[in-house]
């Protein structure tokens, strides 16, 4: 199949896929959005979805994403940041994204907010959902306080929470979402005007329906638009 049918087929599933969603679980239409998660694909893939009305594409290396940034600059393209944050990268991230999904040390937000030189960048808290041993994000316990710091640093835009829960199983996936947008909404509630704190990032290929039913506002998908990826990515 040629590769552009391929993907405005992929695209087409999703989009229904969401709508659908939104309609079975009495959520208003397009209040949840499509973040493509473009990582290791090429840039002409990424071009094919934005002429299919994709805006929004999420990136896990830096340079890789530089590099198609740099390829695509005549195309209004929002990038997010969707990696783990390595200290020596925060300055890179900072000056080159719009969005950074997976902010969970104060240090890290403090060297964000000093590299920034342009209009505030849109902040997502990560929250380690599972209390996972392994996993990124910061504790839940902690989640109030990594709040407040971020809200005192001017460069950074506080923006929402993202999760990525272990897929144990269907009722643990559900119980994880429900846990954030709780979470979620506690926050909102606090928050001083005119924060605008509107963004859910919860959901993926094979949970997307879940995460829209409790509440998310963006799902990252992946595999369900550009196919499989290499079994083995760099580092």
């Amino acid at each position: 199949m040629n590769r552009g049918v391929e993907l405005q087929s992929s695209f087409e599933q999703i989009q229904t896929r969401l709508r659908s969603a939104e309609e079975t679980f009495n959520r208003p239409a397009r209040s949840a959005n499509l973040l493509a998660v473009s990582k290791t694909k090429p840039a002409s893939d990424i071009v094919s979805l934005y002429h299919l009305g994709c805006r929004r594409f999420g990136e896990n290396y830096v340079q890789e994403a530089i590099h198609k940034m740099a390829t695509l600059t005549q195309f209004d393209i929002e990038w997010h940041y969707i990696g783990k944050i390595q200290s020596n990268k925060t300055h890179l991230i900072a000056q080159h994204f719009d969005w950074v999904h997976t902010l969970d040390r104060d240090k890290i937000a403090k060297r964000l907010n000093d590299a920034r030189s342009a209009e505030p960048i849109n902040i997502l808290i990560q929250v380690n959902v599972d209390n996972a041993k392994n996993k990124s994000g910061v504790a839940p316990a902690a989640l109030d306080d990594l709040v407040d710091t971020v809200l005192t640093l001017p460069r950074l835009k506080l923006r929402g929470l993202m999760s990525i829960p272990d897929p144990v199983s269907e009722e643990s996936l559900a119980n994880a979402h429900q846990s954030m947008k709780t979470r979620f909404d506690r926050i909102k509630a606090r928050l001083p005007e005119p924060t605008i704190f509107d963004t859910l990032s919860m959901g993926m290929t094979n949970d997307l329906e879940l995460a829209i039913k409790s509440g998310s506002t963006l799902v990252r998908i992946g595999t369900a638009l550009f196919g499989q990826r290499p079994t083995k990515e760099r580092s």
